[in-house]
């Protein structure tokens, strides 16, 4: 099944390049992977979703707030509460503040290539929502590269998080390729996968996602639905995503 997905995935790498040559404005397309704030604006995220992981339900609500330093320098902060159906896993997830650098716009380059340096670190929360549950901290790394087509964009992002605390030297790196299309003036669908390998399957499990996500915009506001689904352990998640671009 992974391998036929992945299959999948390679075609719609070599139809990119024929996509369809409409006029969209990627200035307010805010859930394309590639998408960077302009100067001054501000990006806020609300999401709710329903999942189901190791034998509990959860629901979760989410908040984040991005604000575009400059046109190459987003910075952002974001948490998620959680109440647990299941057990008494209820409470605030840790404190996530990050920030977006774009080395290179497609206008540096023959290739047209776009390329973002991703940083950030987490912190607080309660033991039983942190991610993982047991880290006071983590900090995280990352590159993000990719193109922007009239219709598509392709983008592929390594991340890679460690974890300071009793376990010293635990880490996981994290591969996400993504493709997202523009259907039409409205509509929006998006679809990859994200690839974890950790130093201690025993404490961090490693892991398999497949993304999916369909948005409508009404001018500067996007509504997304979508589902999430890990093959390793059968987990799944579904909700709804509301960005509003001022």
């Amino acid at each position: 099944m992974r391998k036929k997905i992945i299959a999948l995935f390679m075609v719609v790498l070599m139809a990119a390049p024929f996509a369809a040559r409409a006029d969209f404005d990627l200035e307010t397309d805010t859930s394309d992977p590639l998408f960077m704030l302009s100067t001054e604006s501000v990006l806020s995220e609300s999401s709710v979703s329903y999942a189901h992981e190791y034998h509990h339900d959860f629901l979760r609500i989410g908040q984040a707030f991005s604000y575009g330093l400059n046109d190459r320098l987003t910075i952002s902060m974001r948490t998620h509460y959680q109440f647990d159906f299941t057990d008494g896993q209820s409470g605030f997830s840790s404190v996530d503040l990050g920030g977006v650098y774009r080395m290179g716009n497609a206008d540096d380059n023959d290739a047209q290539m776009i390329s973002d340096l991703i940083l950030g670190f987490k912190f607080g929360g309660s033991s039983h929502v942190r991610t993982p549950e047991f880290a006071d901290s983590t900090y995280y790394a990352g590159l993000r590269f990719g193109r922007q087509f009239a219709g598509v964009s392709l983008a592929a992002t390594i991340k890679s998080t460690w974890v300071f605390d009793g376990e010293r030297g635990l880490s996981y790196i994290d591969f996400i390729p993504e493709s997202y299309f523009r259907l039409d003036e409205n509509w929006r669908s998006g679809f990859g996968f994200t690839f974890r390998k950790s130093t201690n399957p025993n404490l961090l499990n490693n892991q398999e996602w497949l993304n999916l996500k369909l948005i409508c915009q009404f001018g500067r506001t996007q509504y997304a639905g979508f589902v999430d689904y890990e093959f390793e352990d059968d987990e799944v998640q579904v909700g709804m995503k509301v960005n509003i671009l001022f």
